[in-house]
């Protein structure tokens, strides 16, 4: 196989016109919004007010600003359609270039190495034909040869394309595991129950004594009663010593909604929580904005360890996610998209949170929002106090939290494992391409 050094003028030809954005010519025409990443065209009828190229089916089309990043294309319209002049456009010889093999020699490093040794300012520079045409770079010089090395890197990239989708169905499979773990969570198939345990049903009736107390010594308000479970409203059967209620029957305090004053433009302040702190299901603490308010130190407003936070308004796939607090008193505030929650003590906070993020409540959260969805669906205090809870005795409660730490802990560790599987097949693809299109010129 024979490899020559020569300018890409030799199989390309710039298509030079150049056209005023109301030019009658193009006037009706589509344009290139972008080029993403993978290569490929997305078009507009987006107006522009700068000049103007023309791309003709075939076409090798480039943006001159995006060039490292695989931002280039083969246009395969029937119809012609427009750039701006931050793109260049070139016909190709098909009878000196193969157009995958310089589908492919484009994405390679031996490309963007001959952009960064032959043009002045490499790869920060704005591509144009000036710097593309006389670009010095090694093919080989039959077109049959190119055409082979095309069809061999096919063949490895589909053998590596097929361990990636067989890598992403294993993190597919890890994800409906950790669910199916949190289901059996709170259905009450993850432990062994204990006949020794004190039932879920003595717990209640302590707690509801407690807030009678509570009550009586105008430490807290009277709240009003919540509806009764009715047999119909039983979602799924739990074990004989647990019991279903609602949320609000083993809260501290009402449903309490956040505040979400202006940012401060000093860069400090009091840090307030923003939605991304949260939207994981793990309480993330980098995630917040310095408000310039006077917060009292006695205000609900501060969040306290084992207090749990439920997004009531966000996107559909986000709305109910709810993470549990572990840092310090008073060093965060939450904000009003927010609805902060405190069970009492008798009960693991822990466990409520994972039951929050159960299958099962995602799914009634998502299924009470209300609100068009494009703009933000919401849930309110009284969805959340309503909410049906199974709920175990404590001694279990502890019990099934710690099995559901220790199995979601080997799913992180083998999600880890394939991802970083992931990242050396994927450089396999790189290594591909490399020996393909790099091995005659070393």
């Amino acid at each position: 196989m024979s490899w020559e050094k020569v300018p890409m003028s030799k199989f390309l030809k710039h298509r030079d016109l150049r056209f005023k954005p109301k030019d009658e010519q193009i006037i009706d025409l589509r344009r290139i919004e972008k080029i993403d990443f993978s290569g490929n065209i997305i078009t507009s009828t987006k107006p522009s007010n700068t000049d103007m190229i023309l791309v003709k089916n075939g076409d090798l089309v480039i943006s001159g600003i995006n060039v490292e990043k695989g931002a280039m294309a083969i246009y395969q319209g029937q119809e012609d359609i427009t750039a701006t002049i931050h793109y260049s456009s070139y016909e190709f010889d098909k009878a000196k270039i193969d157009e995958e093999f310089l589908k492919s020699f484009l994405k390679s490093k031996a490309f963007i190495r001959a952009i960064k040794e032959q043009v002045p300012g490499g790869i920060k520079t704005e591509i144009k034909a000036k710097h593309l045409l006389p670009l010095l770079v090694q093919i080989p010089s039959d077109i049959e040869d190119q055409k082979r090395i095309v069809n061999a890197l096919k063949k490895k990239n589909n053998k590596i394309e097929e361990i990636l989708s067989q890598q992403s169905h294993q993190l597919y499979l890890l994800k409906e595991l950790r669910q199916q773990i949190l289901r059996d969570a709170v259905h009450g198939k993850l432990v062994q129950q204990d006949p020794n345990d004190e039932p879920a049903s003595v717990l209640l009736a302590r707690i509801k004594a407690e807030k009678e107390k509570l009550v009586r010594e105008k430490k807290i308000k009277k709240e009003q009663p919540l509806p009764s479970i009715k047999p119909e409203d039983i979602p799924f059967e739990i074990p004989e010593n647990w019991v279903w209620c609602r949320l609000g029957e083993i809260l501290m305090h009402k449903p309490q909604n956040g505040y979400s004053p202006i940012e401060s433009k000093k860069g400090k302040g009091i840090k307030c929580l923003t939605l991304t702190s949260t939207t994981s299901g793990t309480f993330k603490a980098d995630y917040f904005k310095y408000v310039d308010v006077e917060i009292s130190p006695d205000s609900f407003l501060w969040i306290k360890p084992n207090d749990i936070l439920i997004q009531r308004g966000n996107s559909i796939e986000y709305v109910g996610i709810a993470a549990i607090y572990k840092g310090n008193t008073n060093e965060f505030i939450y904000p009003d998209l927010m609805i902060k929650i405190r069970v009492f003590d008798w009960i693991s906070a822990e466990f409520i949170h994972q039951v929050l993020i159960s299958p099962y409540l995602r799914n009634y959260f998502q299924s009470k929002a209300f609100g068009a969805q494009k703009s933000m669906p919401k849930i309110n205090q009284e969805v959340i106090t309503h909410t049906l809870i199974p709920l175990p005795p404590l001694s279990e409660q502890l019990r099934i939290l710690a099995n559901v730490e220790m199995l979601i802990k080997i799913c992180d560790e083998m999600g880890y494992t394939i991802q970083q599987n992931q990242k050396y097949t994927q450089e396999l693809l790189r290594v591909a391409l490399k020996e393909a299109l790099e091995r005659k010129q070393n």
